[in-house]
């Protein structure tokens, strides 16, 4: 037996995998442990949770792999600086170097592990995620992010049990920040509301699409450049955009405040001008790789509108976007990697599903809910039972088994509710979520009925692709489609969630919609929930109606 673990713990989203004989075990993000959205702390209750999935011992556990390298990443860092005539960002890159060597020793003393540890490139680990995980022998391989290891961008190929780098593009030149910029600008949190800003976007018109394309300038080779006279992001200690930009589109707006058309317009064109940067990459990355397979990693791979159209557009049939792309998924990529990469171990294992994350024992669940003081009942189906409250117009939080990893909720720590009532989305953005008006949600689909209520339907098993959805069917599920008629579509199988795909039958039986609406099962600004009391907290500090525990029932009256 060869256990691997591998950590990403030098980021934000930090996070644990373990591989053991090169199938994943268990994956952990430590933001839903500690509850601190994009956490940067050292992922020590992630790495606890791996460990006991697969019940060892840190003892037992052959080679630790990390998703960075120090060395590396100190000479492109030294390089970025010289560039910039920054002192100050040399000093703070030697600093930084000495504070993960630190943390690596932290990390020894604490969990007394005296064994290897290997040192995996930030786009290294973003590749092997995508690639490794994937169903394909041969694919072309995009990370695409704000940065990592000071590079943004890298164009791969994958074959077999190996990764080869064919194109790479460094910072500042970087799609991730261009975006988070403009999030900032928009008056959202930066490397966290990007969605916010992709889910705006519908709702302006392309008046500034030629204003933003002066922004970014696309390469023959595949790659771009970014026109850093309208940003500051590359400054340390300044705003994202420059004294140009704001004196060509005015002040930020202040977070919270009405959203302006000049807000919608930005959020379009920026949407708009990431979509066609990221065909362009795509498109050339085509020709490069001679392969119709294309794999998906890094930050910018959670948008989910730029990846239908590589998929529709850049000339592949086939497309696998890694549902943890953040850097969470590096923890995973580097296990791989170390596996596959470094040691050379063939391909025997394929990521069908997300559900990596922890699971609870019935008398655990049983706890939260007399803890709380919460009257429920068992149910003998509850797929059965919950169809019948969604039927009824109900909302309900539905928590089940293990936890997916990644930002999306795939219907085991989800909120779901009735597609077919328009006045759905609005119920469950202000009364249960408590968010963004604008903000849509998206449809879980049984996979067989994908084809007959969206257009150019791919199977999408982890919600990183929007779809349009048929026009006749529109009118059918207002609370999942999105003002341009569109929606974030999740694909379920019934051989890898038996028990979501029964809710949906179930709920296809009794309204001939095979359609339900699922979002996280979180409150704004929260990580999704990960333990029982954290899901029965949401739902007596909501309007959700019913809860699911398992196989336990919470019902409010009224």
């Amino acid at each position: 037996m060869t256990a691997i673990l591998g950590i990403n713990c030098f980021s934000h989203d930090t996070a644990a995998a373990l591989l053991v004989d090169g199938q994943l075990v268990a994956l952990g993000e430590e933001e839903r442990f500690n509850r601190d959205r994009h956490t940067k702390a050292f992922p020590h209750s992630a790495i606890g949770s791996c460990l006991a999935a697969a019940g060892l011992g840190m003892a037992e556990v052959d080679l630790v792999a990390v998703a960075q390298r120090p060395a590396l990443d100190w000479g492109r860092g030294a390089l970025d600086a010289l560039g910039r005539r920054s002192v100050k960002r040399l000093a703070a890159q030697t600093y930084t170097d000495g504070r993960l060597v630190s943390k690596e020793l932290a990390f020894r003393r604490r969990w007394g592990y005296r064994g290897r540890m290997l040192h995996v490139g930030h786009h290294d680990a973003h590749a092997a995620a995508a690639f490794f995980a994937s169903p394909f022998d041969r694919a072309a391989v995009l990370t695409l992010d704000r940065g990592g290891d000071f590079l943004s961008t890298t164009l791969s190929l994958g074959e077999g049990s190996r990764l080869r780098t064919l194109r790479q593009l460094r910072n500042p030149d970087s799609l991730g920040e261009v975006y988070t910029a403009l999030t900032w600008f928009l008056g959202f949190r930066p490397n966290a509301d990007e969605g916010k800003v992709m889910g705006l976007a519908p709702y302006g018109s392309d008046r500034l699409v030629k204003d933003l394309d002066q922004l970014v300038t696309t390469e023959p080779g595949g790659l771009f450049r970014v026109d850093l006279s309208w940003f500051a992001y590359q400054v340390e200690g300044k705003i994202p955009v420059s004294q140009r930009f704001l004196d060509r589109y005015g002040q930020p707006r202040v977070p919270e405040s009405a959203l302006t058309e000049r807000d919608k317009d930005l959020a379009f064109a920026i949407q708009d001008l990431t979509e066609r940067t990221g065909l362009h990459v795509g498109r050339v990355l085509r020709s490069m790789s001679t392969t119709t397979n294309l794999c998906l990693s890094g930050g910018v791979a959670l948008n989910s509108v730029m990846n239908a159209r590589l998929a529709a557009e850049a000339g592949f049939t086939d497309i696998f976007v890694q549902p943890a792309s953040s850097d969470a998924g590096n923890a995973l990529g580097a296990a791989l990697w170390a596996w596959h990469h470094h040691l050379g171990h063939p391909r025997s294992w394929v990521m069908e599903h997300a559900l990596w994350g922890v699971s609870y024992r019935e008398e655990q669940l049983a706890g939260a809910l007399r803890q709380a003081g919460v009257e429920f009942r068992r149910v003998d189906d509850p797929a059965d039972a919950a169809s019948g409250l969604l039927a009824d117009g109900k909302v309900i939080g539905w928590f089940q088994g293990r936890a997916e990893v990644g930002p999306r909720a795939l219907g085991s720590r989800s909120i779901l509710a009735d597609p077919r009532r328009p006045d759905t989305r609005d119920v469950v953005n202000a009364r249960v979520k408590r968010r963004e008006w604008f903000r849509p949600f998206a449809p879980a689909v049984m996979h067989e009925r994908g084809p007959a209520w969206f257009s150019d339907y791919r199977y999408s098993p982890f919600m990183l692709l929007v779809l349009p959805v048929r026009p006749e069917q529109r009118e059918r599920i207002p609370a999942v489609c999105h003002v341009d008629g569109t929606g974030r579509v999740q694909s379920v199988r019934q051989d890898l969630d038996p028990l979501f795909y029964r809710l949906l039958a179930c709920f296809e039986r009794r309204t001939g919609v095979p359609v339900v609406l699922n979002t996280s099962f979180n409150l704004r600004g929260e990580p999704i929930v990960h333990r029982p009391a954290e899901a029965v907290a949401d739902y007596l500090a909501s309007d959700m109606q019913a809860l699911f525990l398992g196989p336990f029932l919470a019902e409010k009256q009224g």
